[in-house]
Order: C-alpha cells, then sequence, then structure tokens
C-alpha cells in the first residue's frame, strides 16, 4: 500500500492543490458565466482564496437552489463556483485517507465503480444467490446528523484546521433541505433532538463525499457484523444476498436497528424479500440473472427528452451538436442493459431520410 502523506491544513490551502481543484471544479463548465468570471484573473484569484484559508477568513456563500423531477423530485443546492473550488482541494487532500478504508462493496462516486459497476456486481450476485433484499433509505443527504458526521471524520483526521473548515462547510449547508422531509424521533430523544444539525446540501462535491464516511460503519457492519459478503450500496440504495428467506428477514431488522444509531430509516414496507429471478428494480435498470432491462419509467422519460432536444434543433434553439449528445448519452447508458429493440424504437422518429428527419 502506498504511503500517504498526514492530512494537513498547509496542504489544502497549497498553490499547487488549489490550482488542481480548480481544474477539477470548472471541467466542462468554463463556458457558464460564474466559472469565466472566477477564471478572469485566475491567479488573483486563487491566491485570494489561499489566504482567506489561511488566516480563517473563508466563509461559504450563499446556495443557489432549484428543483429537478427525475427519478424523483429533488431540491438541488449550488454553491458559488468559488466555494465548489474549496470543496475540491477539500476533498484532494481527505479522499485518499477515506478510500482506502472504504469496502470494495460501495459504488458510488468512487473511481472505478460508479453505477454501471454496481449493475454489474447485482446481477454476478444474482446469478449466485436465490433471494435478495433491497432497501433505500428515506432522505437521505435531508437526514445526515452533523454531530455524527463530524465524529467519524475526527477519527481519520486529526488537523483541526482541517475540521475547523469542514464546520464551516457543514453549518453553510445546515438545514437546506428542512423542508424536504419530516422529523423522525428516535429512542432516547428529548425535545433537543429536533434542534439537531443535520442535511447535505445535494450537488455539492463534499456531500457525496461523506455520504461514504457516514456510512461506512454501516458498510462494516453489514460484511463483518451480519457476516454477509452478498452486499452492495451506491449511495443510500442497497441490496443484500442469500439462499433464503429468514436470513434476509433477519439482516433486514438487524439493518434498521443499526441504521437509527445512525439516525437513518428506511423505506421499510418497500423492502422485501424476492427471488433474484422476479428481477431487482436497481439504478434504474431491472436486473435479472441472465438480462436486464430499463425501468419503464426511464424510457418514457427519455422519450420526452429526446423528443423535446429534438424539437429544439428543427426551431433553431440549439445545435445539432447538442442534440446528438444527448441521443449518444442515452444510447452510452442504456447499452448496457438489453436494449437493442428498445433503442430502435425511441431513436426512430429522428431517423434520417432523403429529405431530412422525418
Amino acid at each position: 500500500m502506498i504511503a500517504l502523506s498526514p492530512i494537513a491544513f498547509e496542504r489544502v490551502c497549497a498553490w499547487d492543490n488549489l490550482l488542481l481543484a480548480w481544474r477539477k471544479a470548472s471541467r466542462g463548465k468554463r463556458g457558464l458565466p460564474s466559472t469565466a468570471a472566477f477564471e478572469h484573473r485566475l491567479a488573483d484569484r486563487l491566491l485570494a482564496l489561499r489566504d482567506e484559508l489561511a488566516a480563517g477568513r473563508y466563509r461559504p456563500g450563499t446556495y443557489t437552489h432549484f428543483y429537478i423531477h427525475e427519478p424523483k423530485r429533488r431540491r438541488i443546492s449550488a454553491a458559488p463556483f468559488r466555494d465548489r473550488v474549496v470543496h475540491h482541494a477539500l476533498c484532494n487532500v481527505l479522499e485518499p485517507h477515506f478510500e482506502r478504508r472504504f469496502l470494495p462493496n460501495s459504488y458510488a462516486n468512487r473511481a472505478g465503480k460508479g453505477t454501471h459497476g454496481a449493475i454489474d456486481q447485482v446481477q454476478r450476485l444474482a446469478r449466485r444467490y436465490r433471494y435478495a433484499l433491497r432497501m433505500d433509505i428515506v432522505q437521505h443527504f435531508a437526514s445526515i446528523d452533523h454531530a455524527i458526521l463530524r465524529q467519524g471524520l475526527a477519527k481519520v483526521v486529526g488537523d483541526a484546521g482541517v475540521i475547523t473548515l469542514v464546520q464551516g462547510i457543514l453549518a453553510g449547508g445546515d438545514r437546506v433541505l428542512e423542508q424536504e422531509c419530516r422529523m423522525v424521533w428516535f429512542e432516547g430523544d428529548d425535545l433537543l433532538a429536533g434542534c439537531r444539525p443535520r442535511g447535505l446540501p445535494i450537488g455539492n462535491l463534499t456531500s457525496q463525499f461523506w455520504s461514504n464516511c457516514y456510512l461506512h460503519p454501516f458498510d462494516l457492519f453489514v460484511t463483518r457484523e451480519l457476516g454477509c459478503p452478498a452486499y452492495v450500496r451506491y449511495v443510500d440504495d442497497m441490496v443484500l444476498f442469500a439462499d433464503d428467506k429468514p436470513t434476509l428477514w433477519e439482516y433486514k431488522r438487524r439493518c434498521m436497528d443499526r441504521l437509527a444509531r445512525l439516525r437513518l430509516t428506511i423505506h421499510a414496507t418497500e423492502a422485501q424479500v424476492q427471488p433474484v429471478g422476479c428481477g431487482l428494480s436497481w439504478l434504474g435498470f431491472v436486473v435479472f440473472p441472465d438480462h436486464r432491462r430499463v425501468r419503464g419509467r426511464k424510457v418514457r422519460h427519455a422519450a420526452r427528452c429526446l423528443t423535446s432536444r429534438f424539437d429544439d434543433w428543427k426551431a433553431g434553439r440549439c445545435s445539432f451538436a447538442q442534440f446528438d449528445a444527448g441521443v449518444q448519452g442515452w444510447i452510452n447508458h442504456v447499452r448496457y442493459a438489453d436494449t437493442w429493440g428498445l433503442r430502435r424504437k425511441i431513436l426512430e422518429p429522428f431517423v434520417w431520410g432523403r429529405r431530412g428527419p422525418r
């Protein structure tokens, strides 16, 4: 294992780290006004940011909020661009130390893993086991407790300056999702429990990383205490496999008890034990032991979006390259399932003939 440099606040503030953070934050976004404005006199802005961080004067800016409705309604919080540079600078230093601790069962927001890796692994396990238990957490990002998260991070991060920066970013996003979820009371709570800071803004790089940090103890519980090696997690979606139903029902009960220690709950009525031959709904696909399908809702959404983008191109509201990028992106996603016929059906309205598209 490669030796890592100690976690130090000076590494977060270092010029080369901030420059790398800017490159990552601006990747694919250099045409946006906020990115272009920061890039104007880039060196001056990075030096000023470095000085603010080093002097303890850095404060996160105000989030911009908007909603998306696919796959379900979510409130997305976009941080100012300079804050996104800080998020990358912090994760550049922290991630290698946590990555070596994370288990291979976790697939979200990790190099070499991702959505399709998680789908592949679920199908491999579906070929080996008879039954599966799929669970997902209720309002995961909105429910993450700041005190529990800080305690977990502090076990790895010993530098006071880094912890102070983490606390500042957490405080800046406190309760941004408060209106999106109800308060859940756990055994032993008093009235002050309602005042506990909680919630991570959906959209922050730090939120995605901290989600994995927060659930890492749960990954250890499933694989070591429960003794379930056939386990896959992607953010808050989890699948456990076994060859008999009673084992999985027991897993469900114990998982609910352990998640309560993290102040999290699952959609209990939807978490059912089922034969793998029935197909597992997983990350937009239905995964069977021998094939995969795209969920019907995903198909309908893609058809609407591609038709809308096609109409925009015909009306001159977007370029052909933008329309084609959407088509190629969808094809690249659904090619991981058995979708040859589906692709032909969805793309048929956009086929070019001698007189142009029909």
